[in-house]
């Protein structure tokens, strides 16, 4: 792989997965304002003021004596604790992914948004079922193109030449990961104006 090679990659990934650095910063200020509770608890319990929730001593205490407290409510509090941390195992090894495609280039990187695809889709199935723009609505997600048709009451609709010239235009895009077309159409048609 040459170095142009390795760069085009590194913008595809930059531009196609999204960061998780909203979750990092929600879960440094929730750090960040617990430790500043326990120091303000800290420096109350030294002036000997009240505590503002807990002083520190009942907080220890508290975690020595687990033991005497009642089993359910300590195993489900366990539970929930272990289920949040699961999560954000998860949410943080995991990629983010953004509403985007890569089409294929050896001169240079090309992302392509979601909507955009679905625009084009549209227009190729209003084209070759001869109806309406406004007539279809297309969805992209990771996998797959929905393509809905609500054809004007009074008007046929070619659904088999619809669903082959969306096909043949998701081939012809090649993107990667690859697209499937689904067309469908409505039972329910719209009153013509």
């Amino acid at each position: 792989m040459t170095s142009e090679q390795a760069t085009y990659a590194r913008v595809i990934r930059r531009e196609t997965h999204s960061p998780r650095s909203g979750l990092a910063i929600v879960l440094a200020v929730i750090l960040i304002l617990v430790c500043a509770w326990l120091g303000t608890e800290i420096v109350l319990a030294l002036l000997g003021r009240p505590a503002l929730l807990v002083a520190p001593v009942d907080m220890g205490r508290g975690v020595v004596a687990i033991g005497r407290y009642p089993t359910v409510p300590v195993i489900i509090a366990g539970v929930i604790v272990a289920i949040i941390g699961l999560i954000l195992v998860v949410v943080s090894v995991s990629a983010g992914r953004r509403a985007r495609h890569v089409l294929p280039s050896q001169r240079s990187a090309i992302v392509v948004d979601d909507e955009v695809i679905a625009s084009a889709l549209a227009r190729q199935a209003s084209y070759a079922g001869n109806i309406d723009p406004d007539d279809v609505e297309v969805r992209v997600s990771r996998r797959s193109a929905s393509v809905r048709i609500r054809p004007t009451s009074g008007q046929s609709v070619d659904k088999d030449a619809i669903e082959h010239a969306v096909t043949e235009m998701l081939e012809r895009y090649q993107t990667a990961p690859a697209l499937h077309a689904r067309v469908s159409v409505q039972k329910e048609a719209k009153v013509g104006a």
